[in-house]
């Protein structure tokens, strides 16, 4: 499964792919030409043909723009598997952008970086509002960090204030959507050689990376769920806790929406459950168990 030949080839071959079309994204982004949104799309895609990824599709990317995707997080090539399908941003960790070679990538495809610190905060959601009214669909992890792989970390509510934002006055949409390494040549992906895939803790990413280059053949499924959007999360509990209208002490108007932090909390949690549900979709169609 492992050849440390097929790593050099790949490398050499990922190297020229990369150098090939990197001047002319600079060149998009810097002269703000569509195709500094369309041309990521297609490096990604040679990327996931050189590594030998093969990707699997179920569900269907929800119409409209501008959208914001929500995704779980296992591994930097998360970045590649998405950015071949959605033809959006990435939001990303500021440090990121510090990062040699990589930090230049993520860049040249428009990443919003995001500091953790408040004193930030507000520079953060005008660059996020300004893309959003451009129209530019943005990638979100909401776990704030990759896992092992083998489960989906509690999504951050706090990263969801940006699905607060109102575009020409009607509320962002959010998709959720899923990601599962499901196969290395043709064989179910064990709980032994998932660190070969996921990066996380304090790995060596320059020899990680090695190694998924020396990997065969990769199978990734995404699942696109059901989009969800701000203004139609409600509030049952309370309206069962009230009493109905017509009855003693009955309220003139029952609140149907959520409000503030309960609001993106609630976002982060279905959001998070149709993530799930996705990622155990795919492993049990690929003849794992949970």
């Amino acid at each position: 499964m492992r050849s440390h030949l097929r790593a050099a080839v790949r490398l050499s071959l990922y190297a020229a792919w990369t150098m090939m079309l990197l001047p002319a994204q600079m060149v998009a982004v810097g002269l703000r030409l569509r195709a500094a949104s369309s041309l990521p799309r297609f490096y990604h895609r040679g990327v996931c043909r050189i590594i030998g990824i093969e990707l699997k599709v179920r569900g269907e990317q929800a119409p409209g723009k501008p959208m914001l995707f929500v995704a779980n997080h296992a591994s930097y090539l998360d970045i590649t598997v998405l950015g071949a399908l959605i033809r959006g941003s990435f939001v990303a960790k500021a440090e990121i952008a510090d990062w040699p070679f990589f930090g230049l990538l993520a860049k040249l495809q428009r990443t919003v970086f995001i500091e953790r610190r408040s004193a930030h905060a507000a520079k953060q959601r005008d660059e996020i509002a300004r893309r959003l009214d451009a129209g530019d669909d943005l990638i979100l992890f909401p776990e704030g960090t990759s896992s092992d792989g083998n489960r989906i970390l509690p999504f951050k509510s706090a990263l969801f204030s940006v699905a607060e934002r109102e575009v020409d006055g009607r509320p962002l949409t959010v998709q959720p959507v899923s990601v599962a390494y499901l196969k290395l040549d043709g064989l179910p992906i064990g709980r032994e050689w998932r660190p070969n895939i996921a990066w996380y803790g304090n790995m060596n990413m320059l020899g990680h990376a090695w190694n998924v280059f020396a990997l065969g053949k990769l199978t990734v499924e995404i699942g696109f769920q059901p989009p969800l959007d701000m203004a139609a999360l409600a509030l049952p509990a309370l309206d069962e806790a009230l009493p109905a209208a017509g009855e003693p002490d009955a309220p003139e108007a029952v609140p149907a929406v959520l409000t503030g932090g309960a609001r993106r909390k609630a976002l982060a949690e279905r959001s998070q459950a149709a993530v799930e549900a996705g990622f155990a979709e795919s492993l049990f169609a690929s003849g794992r168990r949970r």
